[in-house]
């Protein structure tokens, strides 16, 4: 059977990587790999490299991914995504497409395959985060899709809620997790040399992305973010750039001008999978508004100051401390953060994304599941 699945971030790649291992090592599947978006892009870290370090063989380069961050650009980009992926998908026939997520790029990649009466398999559906457009992508790739892997029980409620099949949901946990659990991390002092970073008294990793449905205030929360962390004292601070979303750009010069102003900081382009996790490892607390500071990053016992409205809407932990884009707000938050009381309940903190698991149950529910008449989809009155 042929199994296609698409990546198009840095992020994505990382959380798919056990299960595309699975696939290609299995007898029983074809792996035709889609490598998209960010992945090809310089600006980005061309993060395709690292796909072509693991020896994972890439079906297809798909690019989509233009030179601007405007809301046309993107538009364009989802408009060349659906032309290219509809090319590809009548070139090599796949009989399952695997998609995660909520990315512009992975909508055309589910708008093609849907016209190409193919199959999908979607990972993360059901899930909330109202501050960006992710939301109406996410829930309209469910409505394309025919299987459906989710992280918690309450996504999969939604999911039936919107009205799919019960017996095509599967609530698997999130990927994110096993990836912790298999990751060798680096030793600190390999890590700084490699990085040219010194861990300080008090460090932080900072991914702050465009929240898409906020516009006009993107650039004012960067500044808010930006001012907060000048205010901390002795705190060195990692940061990594946000998506290729509307105004990504303006936050990627404003990062790395705040970076030229402050030798305690320094920003990087893509870390990778065990870099990032090895800096969550060493690293106070994650702060920005990414999906990994919720799902991933309470497994390491450290706490994430969740800012803004982004990710408002998901599931978290009690390692998780929200706070809006307010300077004050946010010093605050870091000030709870090192708060004795706090970092004692870090030591109680269990991750609600499941146990670590997830590649392995998604693989074997594709491996026994019957696809005949899958296609006809039936909506579930509830």
């Amino acid at each position: 059977m042929k199994i296609a699945i698409v990546t198009g971030s840095r992020a994505e790649y990382g959380l798919l990587r056990p299960l595309i291992k699975l696939f290609h090592e299995s007898l029983d599947f074809e792996l035709q790999l889609l490598v998209t978006g960010m992945h090809l892009s310089p600006e980005f870290g061309l993060t395709i490299n690292e796909i072509k370090k693991d020896a994972f063989p890439i079906k297809k380069e798909i690019e989509v991914l233009l030179s601007s961050d405007t809301s046309v650009g993107i538009s364009k980009s989802i408009g060349l995504g659906i032309i290219s992926f509809s090319e590809v998908f009548q070139d090599i026939k796949p009989e399952l497409v695997i998609l995660l997520g909520d990315r512009y790029e992975i909508f055309s990649a589910a708008v093609a395959a849907m016209a190409s009466r193919l199959p999908l398999a979607h990972i993360h559906g059901g899930e909330i985060t109202e501050g960006a457009i992710d939301e109406a992508i996410r829930h309209s790739i469910t409505k394309m899709s025919h299987l459906h892997f989710v992280a918690a029980e309450d996504y999969k409620k939604r999911i039936l809620q919107l009205g799919e099949q019960s017996k095509y949901v599967f609530n698997v946990g999130a990927l994110g997790i096993e990836n912790i659990k298999k990751t060798k991390l680096i030793e600190k002092n390999v890590l700084e040399k490699e990085m040219n970073f010194k861990f300080g008294e008090r460090s932080f990793i900072v991914t702050f992305h465009p929240t898409t449905l906020e516009p006009k205030d993107s650039k004012s929360q960067v500044s808010n973010l930006l001012d907060a962390l000048s205010k901390q004292k002795n705190t060195n601070i990692i940061f990594t750039y946000p998506n290729a979303d509307s105004e990504g750009r303006i936050f990627i010069q404003m990062i790395n001008e705040f970076c030229k102003k402050h030798p305690n900081a320094k920003a990087f382009s893509s870390l990778g999978q065990v870099k990032y996790f090895s800096c969550i490892k060493y690293v106070d607390a994650v702060l920005g508004n990414s999906s990994s500071g919720i799902i991933e990053v309470p497994s390491f016992k450290k706490g994430t100051i969740n800012i803004g409205n982004r990710q408002k809407g998901r599931l978290k932990s009690s390692s998780i401390i929200d706070s809006s884009c307010d300077t004050n707000d946010i010093c605050k938050a870091i000030d709870k953060l090192f708060s004795l009381d706090f970092q004692i309940t870090l030591n109680k903190v269990d991750n609600i994304y499941g146990p670590g698991d997830t590649s392995y149950k998604i693989f074997n529910i594709i491996k026994n599941l019957d696809f005949k008449n899958i296609l006809k989809k039936k909506f579930n009155d509830i």
